[in-house]
């Protein structure tokens, strides 16, 4: 598998931080389990975060800083139980799963055990819950040969393949690969040929269809 497109450094960084909310994570994460050149990117950040800890001189704090310390680390506990993290053990192999995990565990299975929701034209989609965030995760699946409607979007779209390949005028995107999209790009996204193509989708906001027909049925589908 050679991976040739992947998260920015500050996609990276944000991740590494905690900065991110649960569906970014997840795409990251994901990357993460196919691409041993981001894995080590993140293990690098995570490296010079500890070496700075470390090189903090001591400060005194006040009477009761623990008690709120404590109080602050249960609540941020409690708010990201939930966000997904790369696990080394976690890695699939090429060959044995399409979806490798965390994803996997948001699905409830591999893509043969997703229950598809069509879209039309022979695609379907499979909307990953992710409660209390604005932000929508869902799997694609795009019949080989066939484009999508052409679109551009209202802020950050992540797309990752994770079976068959997709194409714009930006460049081939298959397995592992990672899109970064905004709403300056306008593209019309093509599965190759030979497979239907899966992938991964992580928007903030409704996609703007140029076509009426899409445009039409897009409140139903929640695309």
């Amino acid at each position: 598998m050679n991976i040739a497109h992947h998260p920015s450094e500050a996609l990276l960084l944000d991740y590494v931080t905690g900065a991110m909310s649960e569906g970014w994570s997840l795409a990251i994460a994901t990357h993460l389990a196919l691409c041993p050149a981001c894995r080590a990117q993140v293990a690098g950040f995570e490296a010079v975060g500890g070496n700075l800890l470390e090189a903090l001189a001591p400060a005194r704090v006040s009477a009761g800083m623990l008690d709120a310390v404590l109080d602050r680390l249960n609540n941020d506990a409690s708010e990201t139980a939930n966000k997904p993290h790369w696990n080394k053990a976690a890695v699939v192999p090429t060959g044995r799963a399409v979806l490798p995990e965390p994803l996997r565990s948001y699905v409830g299975g591999d893509a043969d055990s997703v229950p598809w929701q069509r879209l039309g034209r022979g695609a379907y989609q499979f909307l990953i819950l992710l409660p209390g965030s604005e932000v929508r995760a869902r799997l694609l699946r795009i019949p080989a040969g066939r484009p999508v409607p052409e679109h551009s979007h209202r802020g950050l779209e992540l797309t990752m393949g994770l079976c068959g390949a997709f194409s714009d005028s930006t460049g081939t995107y298959a397995r592992g690969d990672l899109q970064e999209a905004d709403d300056d790009l306008l593209h019309q996204p093509h599965a190759a040929d030979g497979e239907d193509c899966i992938c991964l989708a992580i928007t903030e906001a409704p996609l703007r269809f140029t076509s009426l027909a899409a445009r039409m049925v897009q409140p139903f589908l929640g695309i």
